[in-house]
Order: C-alpha cells, then sequence, then structure tokens
C-alpha cells in the first residue's frame, strides 16, 4: 500500500456512489435492468467495451449504436452538464457504470468518467491535502464539543467537526481506502491514526473538518525470528508483549532499511532526549502522549510546523519521514533472523497482521530508546500512504 509515488486517498467509494446516482437517473423511468456493470474499461473495439469490474471479474459488453452514453465529471450527482459522447470515444482506464440486459450483455445506458478527468480531480485533490491537510495520532476525543486533539511530534493540533464533516475508517484487516467504511465521530479513539482536511487557522492549530479518516493500527518493534520469503512473511517477537507474531507483507506494503549512520545519529538524538538535554524531549512525548517523538535539534525539527502536506510530519517524525522516502526498499528475502525493525500493521488479531510501513536497520535506536523510536515511526507515516507529502492510498483510490 505505502511506498512513494503512490496516489491520494478519497477518490473510490465517493465516484463509485456517484456513478451509481447517475445510471439510476440516466434510467428514468425505464424498466429496471437486469444487471449493472461497474469497474474500469479495459479496452474498446468496435462496439465491444471490456471491462474489469470492482468485483475483479472481466466482462465484454457489447454497446450499441441505440446506446446512451454519458460523460459526466468525477464526483457529480446530477446529469447537470453531461454531454453525449461516442463508444469511440471512450478508452482504456476510464471508469464506467453500464445498465445492462440479455446474454450476452448489451449496454443501454453507459455513465462515463474520462480518464483525464479522474486524474485532473486527483491532483486537485492532491494539492487541496497538501494545502489544508493535517494528520497525527489522536490523543484525545471530546464527543460534547465534536474536536479531536492529534499529536503531530511535539505539537498539538485540534480538528474541530461539523455536522456535514464526513467520515470514514479503516478496515481492521485491510490497509485499503476502498474497502474503508462510512464513520462517526464515536468510533475515534485515542491512539488511532488519522487525518483530515479543511480550513485552518492563523497557525495551523485548529482545523475545521470537511473530511475525516481513521483507523486503528499496530506499532510493533521487535527482533526477526524467521522469514518465509516465498509467502511474504515472517515472524517478529514484539519487545513489548514478549509475544511472536506473523507479520503479512503485500506488494503494497512499503519496507525500507535505514543506513547504519543514520540509525547512530538518531540514537543519540533520542539518548539526549531521555536525559533531558538540549535537543530532546523524545521520551517524554513518547509516554506522555503515546505519540510523536518530541522536537529534535537540527535536522530532525523540519517537520511542517502548521501541518501542512500529508506527512505526520512536525517534529522528528517529519525529520524521520523524509528519511525513510530517501531510504533504500526492501523486502522479506532482505530480513535475517535477529534483525530489529519497527512495523505499522493493521490491527489484525493479537498472533498476525499485514505490515502497511516497516524500517529495519533500528538497531541502535531501539538501543537507545525503543518507546521513543516506535513514537517517531508511528508519527512518521501517513494514512495516506507515502512519507512524502501528496503521496497517498494505492487501492483504486486512484482509480475509483
Amino acid at each position: 500500500m505505502f511506498a512513494a509515488g503512490r496516489k491520494l486517498i478519497g477518490f473510490a467509494v465517493p465516484v463509485v456512489v456517484c456513478l451509481m446516482v447517475l445510471a439510476a437517473t440516466a434510467a428514468g423511468a425505464q424498466q429496471p435492468a437486469s444487471s449493472r456493470v461497474m469497474g474500469t474499461v479495459a479496452s474498446v473495439s468496435g462496439n465491444a467495451v471490456t471491462v474489469k469490474t470492482d468485483a475483479g471479474a472481466t466482462v465484454s459488453v457489447t454497446v450499441p449504436d441505440t446506446a446512451r452514453i454519458l460523460r459526466t465529471a468525477p464526483g457529480q450527482k446530477t446529469l447537470a452538464g453531461a454531454t453525449k459522447i461516442a463508444v469511440s470515444d471512450m478508452g482504456a482506464g476510464d471508469r464506467v457504470l453500464m445498465v445492462v440486459a440479455g446474454d450476452p450483455p448489451a449496454a443501454t445506458i453507459v455513465v462515463v468518467n474520462k480518464a483525464s478527468d479522474i486524474a485532473a480531480m486527483q491532483q486537485k485533490e492532491q494539492e487541496d491535502w497538501q494545502r489544508r491537510g493535517v494528520g497525527g495520532l489522536v490523543k484525545s476525543v471530546d464527543a460534547a464539543t465534536g474536536s479531536v486533539i492529534v499529536i503531530q511530534g511535539a505539537r498539538m493540533v485540534t480538528i474541530h467537526t461539523t455536522p456535514s464533516t464526513i467520515y470514514r475508517r479503516y478496515a481492521p484487516d485491510s490497509v485499503k481506502f476502498s474497502d474503508a467504511q462510512p464513520s462517526t465521530l464515536a468510533a475515534i479513539q485515542a491512539g488511532d491514526q488519522l487525518q483530515a482536511r479543511g480550513d485552518k487557522n492563523a497557525d495551523g492549530s485548529e482545523v475545521t473538518a470537511e473530511e475525516i479518516v481513521s483507523g486503528s493500527f499496530r506499532n510493533i518493534a521487535g527482533v526477526v525470528v524467521s522469514t518465509n520469503a516465498a509467502a511474504g512473511t515472517f515472524a517478529v517477537k514484539d519487545l513489548v508483549t514478549k509475544k511472536t507474531v506473523t507479520i503479512k507483507t503485500t506488494p503494497d506494503s512499503d519496507m525500507r532499511k535505514l543506513d547504519p549512520q543514520m540509525a547512530q545519529m538518531m540514537a543519540v538524538r533520542l539518548r539526549a532526549g531521555s536525559s533531558g538535554q538540549p535537543g530532546g524531549g523524545a521520551e517524554a512525548a513518547g509516554s506522555s502522549g503515546g505519540a510523536g517523538a518530541g522536537a529534535h535539534a537540527g535536522q530532525w525539527q523540519q517537520g511542517g510546523g502548521s501541518g501542512q502536506g500529508r506527512q505526520y510530519g512536525g517534529g522528528a517524525g517529519g525529520g524521520l519521514a523524509r528519511v525513510l522516502q530517501r531510504s533504500p526498499e526492501i523486502h522479506v528475502s532482505d530480513l535475517h533472523k535477529g534483525d530489529a525493525v519497527m512495523i505499522v500493521a493493521t490491527s489484525g488479531n493479537p498472533d498476525a497482521a499485514t505490515a502497511i510501513r516497516l524500517v529495519a536497520g533500528v538497531e541502535p535506536m531501539l538501543q537507545a530508546s525503543a518507546s521513543a523510536s516506535q513514537s517517531m515511526f508511528s508519527s512518521a507515516w501517513s494514512l495516506g500512504g507515502s512519507t512524502s507529502t501528496g503521496a497517498g492510498d494505492e487501492s483504486g483510490g486512484s482509480n475509483p
């Protein structure tokens, strides 16, 4: 899910819903269609359109000259401004919802979101998340006032909600936004990862949220016990629980290895923080808030104080985010018994989880302060996907 360059969250479900509404509107007073085909166009040949459906199937649909084909803007909830197009105007990557009948299926209505329109919308949304987005680890939720306090390194941001705020929450066994479900403020708990988009006050310490995405994830620091490269899994002994957890990786898991010199530099910062020396505060921030590693001197104090961008980057977390972005990617085959790792994973179950982010080569950091290291790592990754600003969820979020 979370390699750099992946695309922004937030498109899959809204565009799908809009397509369904538009198709129903376009159907008007016609008889109910026998079925619907929703997905992404794989190819167009004459009047034959091959669609890879959202369920994973591949369907070939004939689009006769009598079919009504309407091009709409992504996110549009009415047919106002829709334009009629021909089959020849459709292409690979377009999102479609087809009302079909017969066997083999023939379309009577086709609602199209052009791939170019989707890309333009995503770019606009991504820029808006960069400008108006904020994220961090939840410190507290006040249901009475409808506010949430999140921690970004050593900084706290208050997120205000309104009756129109949109909430979504990640599934416990999935890191895909397409699997996220509509949610509520009540579902947000202390310790959750949270990302919000909305209007900020002058110093960025308060945000009125239009949209909130949250999830409960596990933070594991431990030592590799065994690996199975063929299966894409490895076992790690959690340093906190002392239990062995099987970690599954997917092509979307972002796995990095820290440069040894960089790991030593971070360890020095962590030791300074735990001893109360200048440039520290890591241990205190980690123990008191459970999120964020405190404000470190030098390069680690570079996290974007206003909370702009999509990394969780005030203070040390933001510095680590940029370091990880430049660190080499690794695979399960690169892990060995005895390696120290830090992992952000799905909540899963006590014995197993799926890796979202992993960083190896962290032995010096864990020796300096395991709790502060975990806190730093937790605040350095983004719900949307990568540690780079503007990157986000892969999972069909870009291809709704």
